[in-house]
Parts: C-alpha cells; sequence; structure tokens
C-alpha cells in the first residue's frame, strides 16, 4: 500500500530545475540565470564571522538586513518582508491570500514559479498571453481581474523572455487594479535593466498601497547559494505572509551576507556593466547567426530557434559541456534561455552552439 497525497498536492508542477549533466571537463552553466561572479570580499568576510555563532538561532525579525533594506530605499522597516528566496514570498503570499474560489492573474510564459500558486491553494490561475513583442500585455491582464482576484503578478524584467516594460506603463496599470488586488511586481532582474533606474518603482508604493515589489540577492548580488529574497510592501502585506511561514525563515549566514551585500552598491554597478558588455556580445554573435533574440533588460537571452530541433540543440549542447534552458521547460517550445557569464564561457557557448547547428 502505497502513501495518500492529496489530489491538490498531487497537481503541483515540478519546479524545473537546470539539469548538471556528467562531462569530463569543463562545464558552462548557462542555465539558472546566476551571475558568473562571486560575492564582494566583504560579504565573505560577513558570512566567516558569522560561522562562529552557528550553535544559535538566527535573529528571527532579521532587523539588520530589514533596517539596511529600508534605508537603501528610503520605505519604513515595517514595509520589508523577507524570504528564504523571493520564490519563498510568493509561496506564502498564496497561502495567505488564495484559496478555492480565488483567482490569481498572471502573463504566460513567465517565471516557472507562478503555476504553483494556484495549484497549492486550490485558487484558478489565469494566464494572459504576452504581447507580439513577448511583453506583458497589461490592457489584456487588466480585463481579466474581478471580484475574485486576489493576485495579480507582473515579472519585469520578464523571466524567460527577458523584455521589459517602461515604469510609467506599470505605474499606470496598478491605479487601475481594484485595491482588494495585491500587484506583485517582481523584479528579479531590475538591476540589470538599462531601460530606466532601478529605483524608479520605489515611489510608486506610496501611490499603491496595494503594490509589492519583490527583489532578490541571488542575481546581481552573486548570494543563489544563499536565499535570500525581500518585497517591499506595506505592513499589511509583511505580516500576512510572515504569518504563514515557519520561523527563522532567513538564516544566520544569508542574513549577514545579505546585509553586507547592500552596502556595496559600487559593485552592483560593476556587475550590471560587465553584464551589459556580455549581453551585447552574445546578442549580436547570435544575431550574426541568423537566430531571432528578444530586446534583453535581463542576465539572459530568450532566443528563437525557429524550425530547429530544440532537443536535440539542448542536447547537444550538454554533449559539448554547456548546460542551458530549453524553451519548452519555461513554456515556450522551439526556444532557449542562455544566462550570460564570463567572456570565456559565452565564447564556450557560441562555439560548441556553432557545431551543434552545422550539424542539423
Amino acid at each position: 500500500m502505497s502513501l495518500e497525497f492529496t489530489r491538490r498536492a498531487l497537481s503541483i508542477p515540478f519546479y524545473p530545475a537546470a539539469e548538471t549533466y556528467k562531462f569530463e571537463g569543463e562545464l558552462v552553466k548557462l542555465a539558472s540565470n546566476e551571475t558568473p561572479w562571486g560575492p564582494h570580499a566583504a560579504v565573505l568576510e560577513a558570512v566567516e564571522a558569522a560561522l562562529h555563532n552557528l550553535n544559535r538561532y538566527p535573529d528571527p525579525s532579521a532587523s539588520q538586513l530589514r533596517h539596511r533594506i529600508a534605508d537603501r530605499y528610503g520605505v519604513a522597516v515595517s514595509g520589508v518582508a523577507l524570504g528564504n528566496g523571493s520564490c519563498d514570498i510568493l509561496l506564502a503570499a498564496a497561502e495567505a491570500m488564495l484559496e478555492p474560489g480565488a483567482e490569481i492573474v498572471y502573463a504566460w510564459p513567465s517565471f516557472s514559479m507562478y503555476p504553483h500558486l494556484a495549484a497549492m491553494t486550490g485558487a484558478r490561475a489565469v494566464t494572459v498571453p504576452l504581447d507580439s513583442d513577448g511583453r506583458h500585455d497589461l490592457e489584456a491582464i487588466g480585463r481579466e481581474i474581478n471580484a475574485a482576484t486576489r493576485i495579480v503578478l507582473v515579472c519585469n524584467p520578464n523571466n524567460p523572455t527577458a523584455t521589459a516594460l517602461p515604469i510609467d506603463e506599470i505605474d499606470e496599470f496598478v491605479a487601475s487594479v481594484p485595491r482588494h488586488v495585491a500587484v506583485i511586481l517582481d523584479e528579479a532582474y531590475v538591476e540589470f535593466s538599462l531601460m530606466q533606474d532601478p529605483d524608479d518603482s520605489i515611489p510608486l508604493l506610496k501611490r499603491h498601497p496595494n503594490l509589492v515589489v519583490l527583489r532578490t540577492f541571488s542575481k546581481v548580488y552573486g548570494l543563489c547559494g544563499l536565499r535570500v529574497g525581500y518585497a517591499l510592501c506595506s505592513e499589511d502585506f509583511r505580516i500576512g505572509v510572515d504569518r504563514v511561514r515557519q520561523p527563522f525563515t532567513v538564516n544566520m549566514l544569508a542574513q549577514a551576507a545579505a546585509a553586507e551585500a547592500i552596502l556595496h552598491q559600487d559593485e552592483v554597478a560593476r556587475r550590471v556593466e560587465r553584464t551589459a558588455i556580455e549581453r551585447l556580445f552574445v546578442q549580436d554573435e547570435l544575431v550574426e547567426r541568423g537566430l531571432e533574440v528578444s530586446d534583453s533588460h535581463a542576465n539572459f537571452s530568450w532566443v528563437s530557434l525557429g524550425d530547429r530541433d530544440e532537443a536535440a540543440v539542448m542536447s547537444g549542447l550538454s554533449e559539448r559541456g554547456v548546460i542551458v534552458r530549453a524553451g519548452t521547460a519555461m513554456g515556450e517550445e522551439g526556444h532557449m534561455r542562455v544566462t550570460y557569464g564570463t567572456r570565456h564561457e559565452n565564447e564556450r557557448f557560441l562555439s560548441a552552439l556553432d557545431e551543434v547547428l552545422a550539424g542539423l
């Protein structure tokens, strides 16, 4: 006799984690939107210092980190929510706000975690296709909002298409949404966008109390391995998500690393500049090979493979020690998502791609 699980649990999709293939040689990992550069030296020192206190629980309120985030953005500490990555905050928001009969609205394809939120709560997911440029169609999303809607998700820049909308369009959209609906603006990649200053969305919080700005230390700060996400939000939203989670959701080392990392905005600027250089290099090289690439405002490219066999391209790259993400896993077959690595890694990818395409 096997274990029995609820229908709701069985309906939750598995997150499409990047696969690490056995490869005899240097493996180039360009599948998970990680930054290729490790944490700032001062961050490593902060983590090392915190190691001596591992016999103690972490600060349950993460006071130092929340104060530093609040100082960085000029917001109230009471409006800073933390999580074990931004996914943790999304899952907690779903647990706190969704239930059978409620609805959540988001564009698709977008972040692979979004389908989990309705599945785990019994709510109804309403998905809206992206426009012809791979961007959020805010007008179409707005038409789907009704009295049952509890959450609207807007990923900007969008994952996996790397496209972005100007902040004035976001501002106008949030103003049109009923106040009972939480608009979660997922800005995991906003630091990489050159469309506008990453801080341009912060003033929207004062104008729209139902807005939640979601960010992470995993990407530009290079702390994927420690998992720290945060939301700038109303106090009500913070209390709501904290109520449904276990205590000590952000561990001691993660708190120490993030609290130090946010002090080094000069390092953030350097990483953004280096990423922009690699973005131009990779995109230009892909276009020269006759591939269609979306207008990226993130640290990755969304590449159309045309009539080429997606599975064959993925397999051919992995056989050559290069891992990217298949479009099928991201919600749109016939594509691949490629994170920008170092120049050496990007050249390895392009060389492997040339060999694969020549053999198709």
